[in-house]
């Protein structure tokens, strides 16, 4: 008991010195909004105690995949002080490897983050360094393909991809020179994010870092060549007599998609009406995110009215694709990530065998059946296009990449990263092939588990409140690793720490990766079960694969202890 009056005359002492912290910050915020936002929380004291404490739990930390986070006041946010620190920390990084080239600025619609790109581009010229920004919101593929198109040291967009409303984040691309051959266009890879980092725990205060001209704000040049070298990668003498609904959920893609698809000679899509422009509030889904419950129910009731032959939707930057396809038995249904990649390697072998064809660790091991069986080069990454577009070597190129996230690089050297407008003209290219030929989607499909199996992939994704609660998670099933998985002994099991925080268990028929979500709080279970075709029953071997997956879900979600 006697600890109880120290106990308490901390409390004051912690909060005093949070209250210190958040007027520095305030001191220092070029932003008349969130200092009024700071202000409103600092009043509140102490009510709002456990709040400021979560603003200043510390920075946001620049990692591979750049920042990402809420709109909000203080270092634990994104807002305008925050993105002068990154950029002016990006622009001394830059200028540290004497490395001439513009910076080429792309941004969505989201919250601010126009905003964020005047002041990259702001913070670039008061360094000396041009800027170049797209000239309105636009997807991230077309930043990626910026880069490269313009000869740009590197690129940043301003997006939060998928996340929910109120993120905000922020990507860098590398130019040819400071990225490779390999990295030329693609995001950022260790050890550059930590040299990156440090560079922004270096700036001072910002109140010095010197702002000048908001750069050279571009014409539509650089769309309407992506527009133009994207249509191309369809074959002139292929079929286009294809219905496509579609929707960018609200996001900054339709615009370009329908440029895209009109160019290439198809027929305009239909788009989901309410959610064809961009709206940063996302009003009509709970997720901004394809892969979500519900996200799509807009589309395919579109679908439906139109009598579509598929249907397909971005995520709101345009860099991922989901395909939806009519099924005769359960009506519609959106396909797996890891369907519609086998599906685009498919489509792309039998048009080019030529190159090299990765995936990730994560996504279904049916790209790699497929290219043991046609004798073609594959290889396997960690997750992400930033080590998908490094596969690659000068004895085999990279012809395509995807994961299982609805991320697809169809064409490398247009975007070295994904872009989900080019995959859903390839993916359009090969449903049209396949109706002129009197067969849908899932005909080839079934075509293809005949050929080589059932894969059925699934994922258990668990979101938390407490990052902290992610660590414990991994430490305790890698504590209690399972003997036995399905009834099947686990013949191997593969701890990829400290590279990456990921493990990796094997059965015979059966796999379960489990690691930390790279862009949200999350905690993810990749699934996999794999299920021969005997005496050509498709349909039943489907539903055997889908009692395993169901039994292993419940089995990894225990081994989590989660349930």
């Amino acid at each position: 008991m006697a600890a109880e009056p120290n106990q308490r005359q901390a409390q004051p002492e912690k909060l005093a010195e949070l209250r210190g912290r958040a007027q520095a910050w305030l001191d220092d915020d070029p932003d008349p909004a969130t200092r009024d936002e700071l202000r409103g929380v600092l009043d509140r004291l102490p009510a709002s105690a456990t709040e400021l404490a979560d603003r200043f739990a510390g920075p946001l930390t620049f990692g591979t995949a750049g920042l990402r986070g809420p709109m909000r006041a203080g270092p634990n946010g994104m807002n305008l002080a925050v993105v002068t620190q990154a950029a002016a920390g990006l622009v001394n990084w830059l200028a540290a490897r004497d490395t001439p080239g513009p910076l080429v600025i792309g941004y969505d619609a989201r919250h601010g983050s126009k905003a964020f790109a005047e002041r990259t581009a702001r913070v670039a010229t008061g360094a000396g360094r041009p800027a170049l920004v797209l000239p309105r919101p636009l997807p991230t593929p077309i930043l990626a393909y910026a880069v490269r198109a313009l000869q740009a040291v590197a690129g940043v967009m301003v997006t939060a991809s998928h996340n929910p409303p109120q993120d905000n984040g922020y990507k860098v691309y590398l130019g040819a020179e400071l990225g490779g051959p390999l990295g030329a266009g693609a995001q950022i890879v260790p050890p550059v994010d930590a040299e990156i980092e440090a560079a922004i725990r270096a700036v001072g205060p910002l109140a010095a870092v010197p702002l000048a001209h908001p750069g050279e704000v571009l014409g539509d040049e650089v769309v309407t060549a992506y527009v133009q070298d994207i249509a191309t990668l369809v074959d002139e003498r292929s079929s286009r007599a294809l219905r496509i609904a579609y929707t960018p959920l609200h996001g900054v893609g339709a615009a370009v998609f329908t440029s895209v698809f009109a160019r290439a000679g198809f027929a305009v899509p239909g788009v989901v009406p309410d959610q064809a422009e961009p709206d940063p509030n996302f009003p009509t889904v709970p997720f901004p995110n394809p892969e979500e419950p519900g996200a799509t129910d807009r589309l395919l009731a579109l679908a439906r009215t139109i009598d579509a032959d598929i249907a397909i939707a971005n995520d709101p930057d345009a860099d991922r694709c989901a395909v939806a396809i009519p099924d005769p038995v359960r009506g519609w249904r959106m396909l797996h990530g890891d369907e519609v990649g086998v599906l685009l390697a498919d489509h792309l072998v039998s048009r080019e065998r030529a190159g090299l064809f990765a995936t990730t660790i994560v996504s279904s091991s049916m790209l790699r059946a497929m290219c043991e069986a046609d004798g073609l080069p594959y290889a396997e990454t960690l997750t992400g296009f930033k080590w998908i577009v490094r596969a690659e070597s000068d004895a085999e190129p990279l012809r395509y990449g995807y994961e299982e996230a609805l991320g697809y690089c169809v064409s490398p050297a247009h975007v070295r990263d994904k872009d989900g407008i080019s995959a859903a003209l390839l993916f359009a290219e090969l449903a049209a092939g396949l109706k002129a030929r009197g067969l849908t989607v899932g005909d080839r499909l079934d075509e293809l588990a005949r050929a080589h199996g059932v894969y059925l992939t699934d994922q258990l994704s668990v979101r938390v409140d407490d990052l902290s609660e992610i660590g414990t998670t991994m430490a305790y099933i890698r504590s209690r690793t399972p003997a036995t998985l399905l009834d099947e002994p686990v013949t191997s099991v593969e701890d990829l720490a400290p590279t990456a925080d990921v493990l990796i268990l094997r059965t015979a028929s059966a796999r379960v990766v489990v690691r930390p979500s790279g862009t949200e709080p999350k905690l993810k279970a990749y699934l996999e079960v794999v299920e021969p075709v005997v005496d050509d029953d498709v349909a039943a071997a489907r539903e055997r694969a889908a009692a395993s997956v169901r039994a292993l879900r419940t089995e990894t979600a225990a081994a989590l202890g989660i349930w």
